[in-house]
């Protein structure tokens, strides 16, 4: 089944144009006036969404703003396409294909069947079979090819392959057990992959290739590279690799495969029967839990990895089932819209305040950037208006130290969010105060966003008694919008959450916008590039690639190549 792409430009709807006409009025209204107009306002704007209790009540938004917002995504038809989407609609029109993410964490109790295929049942065949597999890794039932146990796992992948293992990874160190450390390998510079190679034990380390297609560029040369250093190092050990019988026995022990092309995954040398699949309606930045997830789930154990199931289905349960007004990801989604098209912000920041959440904003990137870079809409036609905000982070306190002050007194509207956690994993108490150093950080937090949202004026700070001259440079507009998210404690389960609350955050931009969220061509094409570039760049054909300036870049490049 499809659904037709909406006929309606965004600009054309009622809301649209009442949002255009209110925002003349609105444009100067501060966040102290908005929260002494409204009395009820953050009881009105707290939502829990599964494990996450989020507070939109700093939003630089009144309650007529949400209120018309609401109405553009009802005016957009947001509930129709969410519900399309999730019932496993062609919503990817470009290539023909569902979005079916949200079916990677359907619980085993459910069933759900798409076009006659029962997806559920796929879906957990799948999580069985990596289970099974990551049972034996962590009880040293599958031992490397020398008897030594697997203590080193390897993800060689890209994109969407790599950011999302590697960020949830980072963010669940507490969780890692059994003694399996997880490295991450994707870029294409040497340094990367030499960088985890140094770190490895080739007798107890094993390499999980992540590629769909199992032909992505970066992950196969990684691959290769790995399969030779591996092949060499044993060697080194007095283990013989000198037959094609024997370096297919240490492949077999050594290296798995995520992927759906069993040709190529076995002529690599992997045993297919150790290959992971997943599907077409999977998409690279959407897959961290599927079997992209392996290597997570090897870290973690197949019992934590579930409540990292559970947490993102919990947030697919309030997206699919709450009330525009009350939908944490439609409201959210909606406020980026109004400040990316209405109150012209460019980028859009996101302050985990854990140092374990650190790349967290680098996975939003691709999320976000990936699926909502787009300039047509679904039928073809330019949108017309700005899509697509910036998104960039850091964790909190670093944060405060590098970019905060551009927020605080800059001349730019940059909304944020502010992610928090009531439970650190570890206390550590400071002496002599005895203060704990988690309430110092969420002190830190909470501070952050009052002083963004309200700011500091002219008369308060007369009344401090700073200095007049100094007044100028003191005073703090406020307004800075920001959404705070809080959850219990770091887990799978509130990671899962956060995972499920951006990519729905993302969806309903796209659909605002009326973009395909789930395409990536401008990536595809720069692919296509490098391949046709590589020969001239090898100098083994002469440099033509068609301008000036690249043909003498590369000119440039091979006469300062050194071959040694």
């Amino acid at each position: 089944m499809s659904i037709p792409p909406n006929p309606q430009r965004v600009t054309s709807t009622a809301p649209w144009q009442e949002l255009q006409d209110y925002k003349e009025s609105f444009v100067g209204t501060t966040l102290r006036e908005i929260f002494n107009q409204e009395a009820t306002r953050v009881e009105d704007m707290t939502i829990q969404a599964g494990p996450l209790h989020i507070d939109l009540s700093k939003n630089l938004a009144d309650a007529r703003v949400m209120e018309l917002l609401v109405q553009l995504g009802e005016a957009m038809g947001l509930p129709e396409y969410r519900d399309a989407m999730m019932a496993g609609a062609t919503v990817n029109t470009t290539e023909n294909r569902a979005a079916l993410h949200t079916a990677l964490r359907i619980p085993v109790d459910q069933n759900f069947e798409v076009d006659g295929v029962d997806v559920a049942a796929d879906v957990h065949e799948v999580l069985g079979r990596m289970r099974d597999f990551c049972r034996d890794l962590r009880s040293g039932r599958w031992l490397g090819i020398t008897g030594r146990t697997i203590k080193q796992v390897v993800n060689i992948g890209i994109g969407g392959s790599d950011l999302g293992p590697s960020m949830a990874a980072t963010a669940l160190r507490p969780y890692r057990t059994a003694g399996i450390e997880p490295y991450f390998v994707s870029n294409l510079d040497p340094a990367d992959l030499s960088a985890a190679l140094d770190a490895l034990d080739p007798e107890s380390c094993l390499f999980v290739i992540s590629s769909k297609t199992f032909s992505t560029q970066e992950t196969l040369v990684n691959a290769r590279a790995a399969k030779q250093w591996l092949l060499t190092e044993l060697e080194r050990r007095g283990v013989p690799a000198d037959t094609s019988a024997q370096r297919q026995a240490i492949i077999e022990k050594h290296f798995v495969a995520v992927s759906t092309n069993r040709e190529a995954v076995t002529e690599f040398g992997i045993d297919p029967a150790n290959m992971f699949g997943f599907w077409d309606w999977v998409g690279g930045r959407y897959s961290v839990d599927s079997a992209i997830g392996l290597t997570l789930m090897a870290a973690i154990g197949p019992q934590d990895f579930d409540q990292f199931l559970a947490g993102l289905h919990d947030v697919d349960e309030h997206f699919r089932t709450a009330p525009m007004h009350a939908n944490a990801p439609a409201l959210m989604g909606l406020l980026s819209v109004w400040y990316r098209d209405f109150l012209d912000s460019q980028s859009h920041a996101v302050m985990p305040y854990s140092e374990d959440l650190r790349e967290f904003p680098d996975y939003l990137q691709q999320l976000t950037m990936e699926s909502l870079g787009k300039s047509v809409r679904l039928d073809g036609s330019k949108v017309g208006v700005p899509t697509g905000p910036v998104y960039w982070g850091a964790p909190g306190t670093n944060g405060q130290h590098a970019f905060f002050q551009l927020l605080h007194q800059g001349t730019q509207l940059i909304p944020s969010d502010f992610i928090g956690f009531c439970n650190p994993h570890g206390e550590v108490t400071t002496q002599p105060e005895g203060t704990k150093m988690h309430d110092m950080l969420m002190a830190n937090f909470f501070a952050q966003t009052r002083v963004l949202a309200f700011g500091r004026t002219a008369d308060e700070l007369r009344a401090a008694g700073t200095p007049e001259e100094l007044i100028p440079h003191k005073e703090m507009p406020g307004n800075q919008p920001s959404t705070t998210i809080l959850a219990d404690m770091l887990t799978p389960r509130s990671l899962g959450g956060l995972i499920a609350l951006y990519e729905h955050i993302t969806f309903v931009q796209s659909v605002i916008w009326g973009i395909n969220a789930f395409d990536q061509w401008g990536v595809e094409f720069g692919k296509l590039q490098t391949s046709d570039l590589l020969p001239a760049v090898r100098g083994t054909a002469d440099v033509a690639a068609g301008d000036g300036s690249t043909d003498a870049l590369i000119s440039f490049y091979r006469q300062h190549r050194n071959e040694g």
